[in-house]
Order: C-alpha cells, then structure tokens, then sequence
C-alpha cells in the first residue's frame, strides 16, 4: 500500500502558468482548448537538441571486431537482396534524429505519423519496418486574420520559421509563405494521446489560439484504437475590440515521407462528404509494390464555419498552382473558389513533382468571442505487405473495408466522433491525474510512456483472413491459426515439428502436431486480431520477448486480449520448429533458425509468424532467460484476466518450455547454469555457471508453472515443479547471496561480484503475479538497497535511473557496453519491485531518474529505445 503521506512534497515539473499566461488560460478554459494541469511541456522557440549516439570504448570495439566484420557482412549481403538487415549500425540516416518529437498521429497498428512540439509531421511508418525521420514541410497548419476591414490583417503559418530549406528567396514553394512565428510566446503541452499548442498572442496579439490534437487511443476499445486518424481543434479566442475573420489552412503533401512525394502517379481529388465533413483525397502511389496510401485531410462545416478546398498545388514555378500563388490567395480571400469541390481528380504527378492538397475553414470572432474550428486527418492503407510477399488486412479494414475511398469514412467519424473519443480518454486518465498520492511528474509521464504503442511501428491486422496470397510461391499448404492464415511452402527447407509434450495433461484436444485446436481454430470470442510492434525502429525485430517482458503490463492492463493474443502466438511457436540453417554473426557458427521448445528471440521481420528470430547475433535456443520470460508472463496474463480457456490453451507450451530448459541444469542441482557466453538478453555481457539474472527467473517459473499446473487440475505437475522450486531454491542462495545481494554470477571473475541492477526480476514478476516470495523479505530489502544505493544514486545523484551493472566499490561496471547502460524498462521494473517490497521512496527516486533524464531538456522524450 501506498503511503497517503508520502507525496506531500508534491510540485510541479512545469506549471501551466509558468508557459502559458494564467488570463489566457482563462480564457482558454472552453471547450477543452485550455491545456491540462499535468502535462510535458515545451517552449516553440525551444531548440531541439540532436541526440547523442550511445559509442563503444576502444576495449569493446576490439572485443566485438570479429562481431563487427560479420555484421557488415551480413548487412551488405542483405542489402543486395533488397532487404534491410534488423541492426544495421553502419547505415547512417540522412536526417539526424532531434529531440524534438511529441504525441503520435492515429491509433494502433495502421502506420504513424509522429510529430513534433514545434509542428512538424515527420517519423513516417506507413510501411512496416521503415522509417522516414526527416519532416515533409509542406505539411502545415496556417492562419490568416483580417480585421478593421481589411486594414489590419496577420498571416503566419503556426510554426516557428527555424527549419532547413525555407528561406530560399524568389521561391515558389513553402518559402514564399509567411513565417512569422516566433515561437516565444507559444507552448507544446502533451498528455498522450492528446497534446495542445498554445499561441498566445502570436501572430495577432489580441487572439489566442489553442490546438488540440486527439487521437483514439482509448483502452479496452478494440475498434476505435485501431483508427489511423487525428482531429486537430482549434479553440479561438477574441480578446480585441475588433470583430476578426479568421481563417485556418491546413496543408499536405502527397507523401509518405522522405522522397516519396517525388515518385510520381500521385493524384489528389476534392470531395463532399456527410455531415458538412469536406476535404480532399490525396492518392499516393507506393514505391517497390507496396500497398496504396489515401490520405484524406478535412474540415468540419458548421453554422459559423465555411470550408473550401484547393485540391492541388505544386512547390515548383511549373505547377499550375504554385504554394505562392496559393498563399497569396489565402491572404487576400481567407478561401478558396467553391467550385473547386466540382474539379475531380487532378492528372497523376510526375516524377520529380511534388502534389500537395488544402482546406480551408473560415470563420468571424466577435470582440471578446469565442468560436471552434475542427479538422482531421486519416489515411487508408488497408493491406500491410511484409518485405518477403506476404500481405495482410489491417485491422482497421474490419470496420471500414478495403476501398482507398474509406479515408472518407474515417475523418467524417474523426470529426463527429472526436468529443466521445476525450470523454472515454478522460475516464481513463482523471482517476490517475487527480490522485494527490501520486507525484506529479508520474501522473503524465505514465502517459506519455505509451506513445510507443503507436510509434513504435505497430501493426495491427485483422483476424481470420489474409488479403493476398503470395503469388511467387506455387505449392503452398495452409497452415491455419487462430488470427490469421499464414503460409507455409513445400518446396522450401522450412520443416515445422511441433513438440510433443507428454508429460503434460490435455493434450488429448490437440491436433495430431501436438498444437492445442483451440490455439488453432478461428475462436470469436478473442477475435481481435493480431499484434506487432518493434524493439525499436533502429532493431528492426517484431515483437522482441525478452523486452517484451519489460513493456507488457501496458498492453495487460490496457488492451488484454492485445497481450493474450500475443502470448498465443508465442506459444505456437514454442511447439514448432524450423530446420533452414542460420549463421550466427557472434561466433560464426551455423544452427537452424527455431528449435522446438525454445522460444523464439522474436516474431520475425520480413515474413513475421512465418519467419522467426530475425536476431542472429547469437543463438537463441541457448538464452536461459526466454523460456522462463514466457511462463512468467503467461501465468500472470492467467492471473491477472482469470482466463482459463487462454490457461488450457497455452500450458502445453508451457510445459514444453519448461522441460527445454532441463538440459541446461548440468550438475543436477535444480539449477541452470549459464554457458560463459552473453546468453541472455543482455546479449554483449558474458555469464558464467548460476546467474542472478536467468537464476532467479528460473526459480520464479518453477513457482508459476506450479501454481499454474494447480489452478489448471493438473495436481501431478503442480507437485512436480513445486518439488523442483523447492530443490533449487536454496542452492541458488548459497552460490549467489554474499550477505547484501546476489552476485552477478558464480564466477571467479571481477565482473562475477557486480550489482546487476536486474538480479530480481524474477521478484518482480512474482510479487506482481500474486505469488509467495522467492526469498524472505530481509534478503528482498538488502538486495533492493543495495541497488538503490549504488546503481542509483552512485550515478548522477539518482537523477538518471539505474544502470545496469555496478562493481562493489562504486564504480560503473565497464565489463561491456550492456553493463553501463540505463535501460528504461530495467529501471522501471527495479522500481515496481521496491513499491512491491514497501520501499515506497527508494521506488519513486528510481523511477524519477528516467523521467529526468529520458524527459528532460537534453532528454530523448517521445523518441527513446529500450536503452
């Protein structure tokens, strides 16, 4: 329990008053357009810091030469085939990543646009597994205000003028428009999946505007949250003596980032949509095959509101309608000519041409008025084709079909729906952001975290079906699942063997793999599809369990059936096999890519489900962390749903997991012992005989597995693995425990006595999950101090997390690149294990560290990895 005193020091990181007039904040206070009390905050005049590259010494280079050769060698074979490698650390980008990104555009697994406090639409993933870093400028919001009849008039667009490329004199493109924004006097505040720009004064000091970009992120809502739209509503306030006619723009180019705009046969067309909803269409043709993008960009015409459109104009002095033409008919009109929505689709682009599209909406503040604009943004790209063919449904096209022209449905329920959208939004987070419990940094950053579920390359499709069959591949047997077909071909070396794990208990409702039928048949009641995110959009991987791990009560609490579907995926995996060869870049040796009983490192990346472990760095069938990982996360999916079909249906790789993991116990202890290899996530750091890390998860599997085995009425393999806990237990206290903590590993080295600020995330998982400790509270308390003390506040004062690895005398573990870095999820587990254990302020300092660090001026914000 949590102390109802122990935040009485409560303040805050940023005070809205301190970014945002308090009057115009009053002001502001109608209709949501006022920003929340609780929220990430940044200045637009702020400069976005270019984020440092985390390098190797000399000593690592040296160790991971051999490493390196094989790696450049695989990148550069991979590259020849048309294929992107899952790491690749020679590929620099051409646009260097900033500091500088906010709250993501759009729901879950549709593709994302991420976007930056300053305004800029940039980190593009339409296309899974890529990304285009570099922001397309002509995408834009604008505003155009004419008062005294015309004899005072402002036009900026609503960014400040600080990027590259638009200050070219004589331009006909966007540098011929009107950047006059400062940024001084305007704010970013973000409370994912929202986020609201202020501008105070700034271009017409006498109206303040507010934008408040939503997106449908709403937990438990399987539907909605797997929309790719964004509503953008502005909330203008008149705080002059002058009546003001007010007109917004909003401007996009035909791209899905990088170069794209210029690839031609891209076409833009205007349309008149229900509702008063009208916009245009802007139909872009993919490169390499990819499936079609539509983007539909729209307003909302209301009583007080006109929209028009411009469906087409250029960025070059050859276009029939350049952006300076267009601007200049903004600031001279305020709109467009009506019967532009009677023009249809416009000529296909030509390559090397940039097509670009407008809305328009208009409107008069009265002296000391209010008035709301709305626009949204929606793109339709129904089927997600992996690099390797095989191409799927989103799972957006369950609700909105598979036509380019679904982009239309999808803004008109953006802007009719948007306000429903914050109610659910707000149930969700109003219970958390006014506990006075809570610290204030927590409340938003909790928030905030989960930007990565839509930015993290998500793909979400439907389940049950499969758009397009892989026409190169002839002789093809279908093997079902439960959320989607996925093919598999004769007359490739590709050999699935499912396990046979007779030691478990109802099998008999299996099929004649071994493969459970309900795991296998098409099952409504968990019809939400299936899931896919990345470790990172530099490590290319889906899916990734070990990390997994860390990330997975987000989707648990939030989206469960998410989590379970996950879970069930990996757990066909656990009972397949696939036999074509794999050379492992680490040690330069050949073993078949899944072996049976092992859980994969991942999902795959070109072919995912089909395809797994993308991860070649190190054999993966030999980590001592993955199988216990997945027990650990499955019993507690188990406990925390109470689902048992979802029990029943993945024990029996359970089981197989389990009894993988035997042979590694050499000695026949109870115990596994590493292999004096980095077998484990923390794939550059070297383990030898019983680690704290593997070691201490095993034990907690040994404890799930039974407790599972007994909810589940199998009492014999309940009886066993508890018997098996009970034997291991005290043999891994007196190799590991020294008197304070568990050694690093039973070693003889000087690494072998280090801190690992991970050794009880085994713990975690089991105080979490409802079971009795691994080790009594006296142990659990000195580990936790011990960690709190030295990988803490030994490092920076406790204001930048926990790093992984500490030697005895204070120093950072220098051992390898692993042991002296911070990872985000390790630091907040550490942090969940001391709230677990009652150490309510060693908990909170911790997890503070990353909010000060990841969050901060210098700090990577919606842009950062595992590490």
């Amino acid at each position: 329990m949590m102390s109802t005193q122990l935040f009485n020091f409560r303040k805050h990181s940023w005070p809205p008053d301190e970014y945002v007039n308090r009057a115009t904040l009053q002001l502001l206070d109608f209709d949501g357009g006022a920003p929340p009390e609780q929220a990430w905050r940044r200045r637009l005049n702020s400069h976005a810091n270019i984020l440092k590259e985390f390098s190797v010494t000399f000593m690592e280079a040296i160790k991971m030469m051999h490493l390196g050769i094989r790696l450049w060698s695989y990148v550069r074979k991979e590259a020849s085939q048309g294929r992107k490698a899952p790491i690749d650390p020679f590929t620099r980008e051409r646009y260097k990543p900033s500091a500088s990104l906010g709250v993501p555009l759009g729901g879950m697994g549709s593709g994302s646009i991420s976007r930056g406090f300053r305004g800029e639409f940039k980190n593009w993933q339409i296309i899974p597994g890529s990304c285009e870093w570099s922001p397309v400028m002509a995408n834009q919001f604008s505003i155009f205000i004419s008062r005294n009849g015309g004899n005072k008039k402002y036009s900026s667009v609503l960014a400040p003028g600080q990027h590259e490329g638009i200050k070219k004199s004589g331009d006909q493109g966007i540098s011929s428009w009107d950047w006059n924004l400062s940024g001084q006097h305007s704010t970013y505040h973000a409370l994912f999946p929202r986020a609201w720009t202020i501008y105070d004064g700034e271009p017409d000091p006498d109206l303040k505007i507010s934008c408040r970009q939503i997106s449908p992120f709403i937990p438990h809502n399987y539907r909605e949250s797997s929309l790719p739209a964004s509503v953008f509503v502005y909330t203008l306030v008149n705080s002059g003596r002058e009546r003001a006619k007010v007109s917004l723009l909003m401007t996009w180019g035909n791209s899905i980032g990088g170069i794209s705009h210029q690839s031609g046969g891209h076409i833009n067309e205007p349309f008149i949509g229900r509702d008063g909803v009208s916009g245009v269409l802007l139909h872009h043709k993919t490169a390499n095959d990819n499936p079609h993008v539509t983007f539909a960009i729209a307003a909302c015409e209301t009583q007080n509101v006109s929209v028009t459109v411009l469906p087409s104009f250029g960025l070059s002095g050859e276009s029939c309608v350049t952006a300076r033409r267009m601007w200049g008919t903004m600031v001279q009109d305020g709109c467009f000519d009506w019967e532009n929505f009677n023009a249809g689709p416009c000529m296909p682009s030509l390559p090397g041409e940039t097509l670009c599209a407008a809305v328009s909406a208009s409107t008069w503040v009265e002296p000391h008025g209010k008035c709301t604009v709305a626009f949204a943004l929606a793109w339709s790209s129904p089927k997600v084709k992996f690099q390797k063919g095989r191409t799927y449904l989103r799972r957006c096209t369950k609700f909105y079909g598979t036509s380019e022209r679904s982009a239309v449905n999808l803004v008109h329920d953006a802007l009719t729906k948007y306000k429903w959208w914050e109610e659910e939004i707000e149930k969700w987070q109003s219970p958390i952001l006014k506990d006075e419990r809570l610290p204030e940094w927590y409340k938003f950053t909790l928030f905030n975290e989960l930007y990565f579920l839509v930015a993290g390359g998500t793909v979400w499709i439907d389940g049950g079906s499969i758009a397009e069959e892989n026409t190169n591949q002839n002789n093809s047997t279908m093997i079902m699942n439960k959320d989607a077909r996925i093919m598999s071909t004769e007359n490739s070396s590709m050999d699935l063997v499912a396990e046979d794990s007779a030691a478990c208990t109802g099998m008999e409702n299996a099929d004649a793999n071994g493969v459970p039928r309900s795991l296998i048949s098409q099952d409504n009641s968990y019809d939400v599809g299936k899931f896919l995110y990345l470790e990172g959009v530099e490590y290319v991987m889906w899916c990734t369990y070990d990390v997994h791990f860390y990330a997975s009560y987000a989707l648990l609490c939030l989206f469960p059936k998410i989590e379970l579907s996950i879970q069930r995926d990996f757990a066909r995996a656990v009972l397949f096999e696939d036999r074509r060869k794999v050379k492992f870049l680490a040690s330069g040796t050949w073993g078949i890519r899944k072996v049976k009983g092992a859980v994969p490192h991942d999902l795959g990346m070109h072919d995912p489900w089909h395809e797994m472990n993308a991860y070649n760095i190190h054999d993966t069938s030999r980590w001592k962390d993955l199988n216990s990982k997945f027990v650990l996360q499955v019993y507690r999916d188990f406990a925390a749903t109470g689902d048992m079909s979802f029990g029943r249906d993945v024990w029996p790789a359970v089981c197989a997991a389990m009894e993988y993991m035997e042979q590694f116990d050499r000695d026949g202890d109870g115990l596994i012992e590493n292999d004096g290899f980095p077998d484990q996530t923390y794939d550059t750091w070297t383990t030898h005989g019983v680690s704290a890390y593997c070691g201490c998860l095993w034990l907690a599997s040994l404890q799930a597995t039974a407790a599972m085995a007994y909810h589940l009425g199998d009492t014999t393999s309940a009886e066993k693995f508890h018997i098996k806990f009970l034997k291991a237990k005290p043999v891994f206290e007196a190799k590991l425990w020294n008197g304070s903590y568990f050694n690093y590993d039973s070693g003889m080295s000087r690494n072998s006595r280090s801190i690992q600020a991970d050794q009880l995330a085994g713990q975690w998982y089991t105080a979490s999950s409802g079971l009795p400790s691994l080790f009594d509270d006296t142990k659990i308390r000195s580990t936790l101090q011990k960690i709190y003390d030295f990988n803490v506040m030994k490092v920076r004062g406790g204001r930048i997390g926990a790093v992984n690895g500490m030697y005895p005398n204070g120093r950072v573990n220098d051992y390898c690149m692993q042991s002296r870095e911070i990872w985000t999820g390790v630091t907040y587990s550490v942090a969940a294990t001391m709230l677990l254990a009652g150490m309510e302020h060693q908990a909170f300092t911790t997890a503070q560290g990353i909010f000060t660090a990841g969050w901060s001026e210098e700090g990577f914000g919606c842009m950062r990895e595992e590490a």
